[in-house]
């Protein structure tokens, strides 16, 4: 299927925010806009300060792996809700990407990675408190919607499938490979299987949000992403389940950054998404708690 088709059309329409390397959003009351003020709080605001829940104020950037893009701004929402002197704003794209630009000096309040090593890199230079895993998730695969190339995980495998992955560095990338590294073993589908595969790979993606955006428009047979990631896919895409067997569950850690110039502010967003209204919203939207 070609770029040139009116359906490919309309979907690229619909992917152009999904591709970008980083997306920045800044959440305050019902705006999205960049510069936007908290808004005061009212007498009838769920989860208005009172003598026991003091006010917190401050504005916090929050770096999130882009797999927690549609969660996360629905946390941010609920948590200006309850904590209307807060502005919150993102800045979304893969693990490794965001580590190293807060290695690299870029002003950031809080850390949320797809991976424990990406945490680890960001706590070895920069400094972090307390990381905590806050959610979990597993990969799939992914193909176009209508697409009869792969209808099994073993299909990767076969002569001429176009295949996509995020990069190594980049935690479902990594994920990826492991998946097919297990399947290749002991008791595996075949001891070349991830040989076989990786000979598919057309190209390397910057971040998971990206893998997906080519496998629906269809310039990939197969991709493997979250299954979070799902929901933003809409109706392009068919799910393909990794045999458990093979499949890894990917750990999400959490922290405030050492150099954090509202480590108040940062360290409530963090208990929010810990909370149990912020694990009800991350669910909703495919992710499984810590």
């Amino acid at each position: 299927m070609t770029i040139a088709d009116p359906s490919m059309r309309r979907s690229r329409s619909r992917l152009a925010a999904a591709v970008a390397m980083a997306v920045t959003v800044a959440l305050a009351a019902g705006c999205g806009s960049g510069n936007a003020t908290p808004a005061p709080s009212s007498a009838g605001t769920a989860g208005a300060p009172t003598a026991s829940h003091p006010t917190v104020v401050g504005n916090i950037t929050v770096f999130a792996a882009s797999s927690l893009t549609d969660a996360f701004t629905e946390a941010a929402k609920a948590f200006h809700a309850r904590n209307p002197g807060v502005a919150v704003q993102f800045n979304f794209a893969s693990s490794s990407a965001l580590a190293t630009q807060i290695n690299e000096g870029a002003p950031a309040d809080v850390f949320a990675s797809a991976d424990q090593a990406q945490m680890q890199v960001v706590a070895d230079r920069s400094g972090v408190v307390d990381p905590a895993v806050f959610a979990t998730n597993v990969p799939v695969v992914v193909t176009p919607k209508g697409s009869a190339a792969v209808r099994s995980f073993a299909d990767l495998a076969k002569p001429g499938i176009k295949l996509v992955l995020a990069a190594k560095d980049v935690p479902i990338g990594k994920y990826a490979r492991d998946v097919l590294q297990r399947a290749s073993g002991a008791g595996g589908i075949a001891p070349d299987f991830a040989t076989k595969v990786l000979a598919n790979l057309k190209s390397d993606e910057a971040n998971v949000r990206a893998v997906l955006a080519k496998v629906q428009l269809g310039e990939a047979d197969a991709g493997i992403v979250y299954v979070t990631d799902i929901g933003a896919a809409k109706d392009d895409v068919n799910r393909i389940e990794i045999p458990a067997a093979y499949n890894v569950v990917a750990e999400y850690p959490i922290a405030v950054l050492k150099p954090s110039k509202a480590p108040t502010a940062a360290r409530a967003f963090v208990t929010f998404l810990r909370s149990a209204e912020g694990q009800a919203i991350l669910q909703k939207y495919g992710f499984q708690p810590g």
